[in-house]
């Protein structure tokens, strides 16, 4: 696998291409939804003024969640995890992984809230060997029924050493739209985007039962820059 070349820029802040529709189709629905009170009831400051107090804190909230910080991981990438998601650490145990391993795994969750950057990275440098969709149902993200039965992707990333890690994201009873980059074949590296999740959601790395863990539950964690593990 060819490297990666990794060019260290200053962090900045943009506008994730998922949001650009949602972002101009809100902006007209508020547009058309103030301008009846300042065109027919101009004398109705009070009343005009909350509707569209109320409109740009609304709008601006929706153009926090699709944020799309620009971050190059500030570290040496050889044997390291990083996170997939800014977000909380919620789940760190042994499981049965029944998709693909069909063993066991160390699994890592990371939950998103919706004030989180929903954007998610590469946690590796490898080669994506499988990538699909899974449908299934839109259980409460933090619940582990939610890593099995609800609708969500699944990514197995090959390492140069020959290993594989699965990261899988998974939709939550908001989040019911799960965008993924990943394709099988395709060469991935860490600072690059993996997918986008839309309204709170979660995101389950699975890793070798040998990685050293670096994060402890309630840990917040920062998308492509805060160590998951070595292995």
């Amino acid at each position: 696998m060819k490297k990666f070349k990794r060019i260290r820029k200053l962090k900045d802040y943009r506008i994730h291409r998922e949001g650009t529709e949602i972002l101009i189709v809100s902006f007209l629905i508020f547009a058309l939804l103030n301008f009846p009170f300042w065109y027919f009831l101009p004398s109705f400051i009070l009343l005009n003024s909350f509707v569209g107090l109320a409109s740009l804190v609304t709008y601006l909230l929706i153009v926090n969640f699709f944020r799309s910080p620009k971050r190059i991981f500030p570290g040496d990438i050889e044997g390291v995890v990083v996170a997939p998601a800014d977000g909380k650490v919620v789940v760190i145990e042994k499981v049965f992984e029944p998709d693909h391993f069909k063993d066991e795994r160390i699994q890592v969750s990371i939950f998103m809230s919706p004030m989180n950057v929903h954007a998610n990275w590469y946690p590796v440098d490898g080669v994506v060997t499988r990538a699909e969709h899974q449908k299934g149902k839109f259980h409460r993200a933090w619940l582990p029924k939610a890593s099995t039965e609800n609708e969500r992707s699944l990514v197995v990333i090959k390492m140069e050493d020959g290993r594989e890690i699965l990261v899988r994201q998974i939709a939550g009873a908001m989040a019911r739209r799960i965008v993924t980059y990943a394709a099988a074949g395709e060469e991935c590296f860490i600072d690059q985007h993996l997918g986008f999740i839309k309204f709170g959601s979660r995101v389950d790395l699975y890793l070798p039962l040998d990685a050293d863990i670096k994060v402890e539950l309630e840990q917040k964690t920062v998308g492509n820059e805060t160590v998951i593990a070595n292995i």
